[in-house]
């Protein structure tokens, strides 16, 4: 993957995607029209979530398998240790392999039903991603991505301690990261300090910076409960005036504020060198689509879902 990322930045920074397991035929129709429409667009790669508690651990193997044998994306499976035991992660590695995908993204996860709640290991599972990274490693020649997190995470009682979480999830085996969404350039900046001032040698390996397009009050509203994170406070005071005071959201100018927000945010990052840019997807390719069309990439595809 790190390689496929060495080939686009050749001529541009590249970009990747993540979707998100559908939950019904329907979901699912929309999922592949999506597919379609970004694979046009030649992403470094795409990544496929994996719910929490392993709630679409089924949905996200057989999709990512279909991406890999049926489409000219470069599928990275998500695997997250809540839940499982290390036979269970064992056997869902290798039905990865089976499909051909060499390419997993490593998380901890979080626990079924409260995100933010407490996190149980599971009996005869692991306790940290950095052993899961381990296994993976050990299971074959795997590219491994692990998750980072520019705030920290919720879980962590100070940045130096999430600094060093990231930096042994690294030292296991894993080649990148991939950050929690942000919406302050200035936190992934720091992230990266910290890393290479803890461990320089670590501290080489890529950061990939994860934007979500902003559509909705709702939505993003949402997604950052979820990070047990706040917006910072001159972006919503951006939404809320586009928002406007009367009863009901201006939706049309809260989007295109977000459309707004997230191209200043990619255009800075990619001032600073990121090496590529990871856009939640939602399963809707036409938010990140006008993203990459305001940074001036060679958009063709005509984007058909909202």
């Amino acid at each position: 993957m790190v390689d496929s990322l060495r080939t686009h930045s050749a001529t541009r920074v590249p970009f990747s995607v993540e979707f998100n397991p559908p939950r019904d035929a329907a979901g699912e129709a929309r999922l592949w029209r999506t597919v379609r429409e970004f694979e046009r667009m030649h992403p470094a790669f795409v990544s496929m979530t994996y719910g929490a508690g392993g709630s679409t651990k089924d949905r996200t193997a057989r999709i990512t398998g279909q991406l890999a044998q049926h489409t000219t994306v470069l599928p990275v499976a998500h695997l997250t240790a809540v839940g499982h035991s290390i036979a269970e992660l064992r056997a869902l590695i290798g039905s990865y392999a089976d499909c051909g995908i060499r390419n997993v993204l490593v998380l901890r996860g979080d626990p079924p039903g409260d995100p933010l709640g407490e996190w149980t290991r599971h009996p005869d599972g692991v306790e940290y991603a950095d052993e899961l990274v381990r296994i993976v490693r050990d299971l074959g020649d795997f590219h491994v991505g692990v998750a980072s997190f520019p705030q920290g995470h919720h879980r962590s009682p100070d940045l130096a301690t999430d600094t060093a979480r990231l930096a042994a999830k690294l030292r296991a085996g894993a080649d990148y990261s991939i950050t929690q969404m942000f919406f302050d350039v200035e936190h992934y900046l720091r992230l990266r300090d910290r890393l290479v001032a803890h461990d320089p040698i670590e501290g080489a390996k890529p950061i990939i910076p994860e934007l979500m397009p902003i559509t909705s009050m709702r939505t993003v509203q949402r997604a950052v409960e979820l990070s047990g994170r706040e917006l910072p406070p001159a972006v919503l005071e951006r939404l809320r005036k586009a928002a406007g005071d009367g009863p009901e959201e201006d939706r049309a100018a809260v989007r295109a504020a977000g459309i707004e927000i997230a191209t200043e945010m990619a255009q800075r990052l990619i001032d600073e060198g990121a090496p590529c840019l990871h856009f939640i997807t939602l399963n809707f390719a036409k938010a990140t689509s006008e993203v990459l069309t305001n940074l001036g990439y060679a958009v063709t595809a005509a984007p058909l879902s909202a």
